[in-house]
Order: C-alpha cells, then structure tokens, then sequence
C-alpha cells in the first residue's frame, strides 16, 4: 500500500476527502494542537477486504511517547481506529487504486518536550514499513532574558 501523509494544524476527513488547514509542516511548538493526517492507496485486489490502521508517537530515544493519565499510570499515545473497509462505487474500473483518507487530531496540551524529535510510525494490517515514518520537531524553549 501506498501511503501520503503529513501533520498539519487541523484537517478533517468529510464525504470521502481530506480537508486539511495548515498542512507539510515538520517543527511544532510543544502542546500546540496538530493533526496527523493522509491518505491510504489500496490496491484494487484489497479493496473488499477490512483493514487496521495503528499510528504510534515514538520519542528520539525509539521508545513509545508515553502521556499520564488522570489517575492512572502513563499510557502510550496510540491512535488505533475501528477497521475500514473502501466503500467501491459502481462506476469505479477494476485495478484502480482506492483511497482511504485518516486523520488523527490532537489536542492542545500533549506535553512534548522542546527542542526534541519525535517520530510517528504507521502500520497497516500489523505491518511496518520503514517509509511509512512522519518525524518532527519541536521548537526549542524561549530564552526569557532576566530583568536588569
């Protein structure tokens, strides 16, 4: 499968199209909100099958970025959708490659840490390919310069 996707400020996906505001970007200011969001290509021959999408926030270190959660121990910060299936319209010929639009919104607060890079790693069926990453990074901490 092929897969186009980027972060951009907000998107939302709407009769079968992804609507994106702000998109392609790589450097974020830490707990800005964001979306990540693209657009799947399923091969025809798959496309009467269901299928799993996974989006996973890994830090610079390679290990899953983890957020708390009210009473309870930290959680990594998953993205794992009901299953999907393309819905295939009559007039559509045989071979053609179906989209599947996604988007995943987060709010305002993720407490990412500044000046540090960060990675989202998608799989597909429990499938990892190595293009299928979306690095970015974080803007560095403001120097607030003391008062004289």
């Amino acid at each position: 499968m092929k897969v186009n996707w980027f972060l951009a400020e907000a998107a939302r996906v709407a009769e079968g199209k992804l609507n994106v505001l702000g998109g392609g970007w790589d450097m974020i200011a830490p707990g800005a909100p964001f979306g990540v969001c693209g657009v799947i290509g399923i091969p025809w021959h798959q496309g009467t099958e269901w299928h799993r999408l996974r989006l996973e926030l890994i830090d610079g270190d390679g290990n899953p970025f983890c957020v708390p959660v009210e009473g309870e121990e930290s959680k990594p910060l998953v993205f794992d959708p009901p299953p999907y299936r393309p819905n295939i319209p009559p007039h559509v010929k045989p071979g053609t490659t179906l989209a599947w639009p996604f988007l995943f919104n987060i709010g305002p607060g993720i407490p990412l840490a500044p000046g540090t890079i960060y990675e989202w790693r998608l799989s597909i069926d429990g499938a990892h390919e190595d293009e299928w990453t979306l690095p970015f990074t974080t803007f560095p901490a403001l120097e607030v310069p003391e008062a004289a």
